[in-house]
């Protein structure tokens, strides 16, 4: 594992960890759920050895501090500061971008209000309801997630967030072919950390958002959406595909289901690496 050059930033209302690895044109990964900095450690190493790779823990996870534990998260917010990054790191060179789930979001958002910034984003299965016809189911399952948090607390509301991503018929146990790696094992305590957080403010903010779909399609020569090839059905997967419809291309399937970075990361990593066109 090649050793980072650790930085911090502030930004409006928080402050920043990242990490910098490499040399080269800029690359910026922005991790989704609760991984972190961290949840790319199974790709960083080969992408460093073409680009400056950075990455960071978002506003509220890990090392990156709130100044209120308990304000609003906005999608918005977060892109921006995935713009101060870019500036940071590559001031007046656009950059290539990565955001896995909700961070696809984000990175949707910042392609959308920052295109002259960014000059490739791939985004892994953002989960975008908005885009679905049956989009008003979508926001009362999340609505009755949240109201389960309130009432009943962490472990049951994410139960049954768990449920209202899977596709119809799904059971709940585990496919029992998935074995994370031991890296990946050994981040659980720390994405347990911060489900609180997650569920409570990411959740509600992030999949109420409407993507400017005019915007995107004039920018769709710039971007690239991402699904999991084991992971048909289910609801950032559908959202993700109904997005690249609704612009009039194609999504690039990447191997596993919606965590395939973590399951499945030399495949993810050497295919990620030819959808953001770096230079060998």
């Amino acid at each position: 594992m090649i050793e980072p050059a650790i930085g911090s930033l502030r930004v409006n209302g928080a402050t920043l960890h990242y990490e910098v690895r490499g040399k080269g044109p800029l690359l910026l990964l922005i991790p989704g759920g609760t991984g972190g900095a961290a949840s790319f450690d199974g790709i960083v190493d080969d992408l460093a050895a073409d680009c400056t790779v950075a990455t960071y823990d978002p506003r509220g996870m890990s090392c990156s501090t709130l100044d209120d534990p308990e304000a609003e998260q906005r999608v918005g917010e977060h892109a921006d500061d995935a713009l101060r990054l870019l500036d940071t790191l590559s001031p007046g060179e656009p950059a290539r971008v990565f955001g896995a789930s909700s961070a696809g979001i984000a990175a949707l958002h910042l392609l959308t209000h920052h295109p002259e910034r960014v000059v490739r984003v791939v985004a892994h299965e953002p989960p975008v309801v908005e885009v679905l016809p049956d989009a008003a189911d979508h926001r009362a399952f999340l609505a009755r997630v949240q109201e389960t948090l309130r009432t009943q607390g962490l472990m049951p509301a994410m139960a049954e967030f768990a449920a209202g991503l899977r596709k119809d018929g799904d059971i709940a146990e585990p496919r029992a072919e998935v074995r994370l790696p031991p890296q990946a094992a050994a981040r659980a305590e720390r994405t347990m950390a911060g489900l609180p957080y997650f569920l409570g403010r990411i959740v509600p903010g992030f999949m109420a958002y409407s993507p400017d779909i005019p915007r995107l399609k004039a920018l769709s020569d710039r971007l690239v959406l991402a699904c999991g090839q084991d992971s048909r059905g289910e609801l950032p997967h559908r959202s993700a595909a109904f997005l690249a419809e609704r612009l009039g291309t194609e999504p690039q399937y990447f191997p596993g289901g919606h965590i395939g970075l973590t399951t499945h990361p030399a495949e993810f990593g050497a295919l990620l690496r030819k959808a953001l066109r770096i230079p060998a």
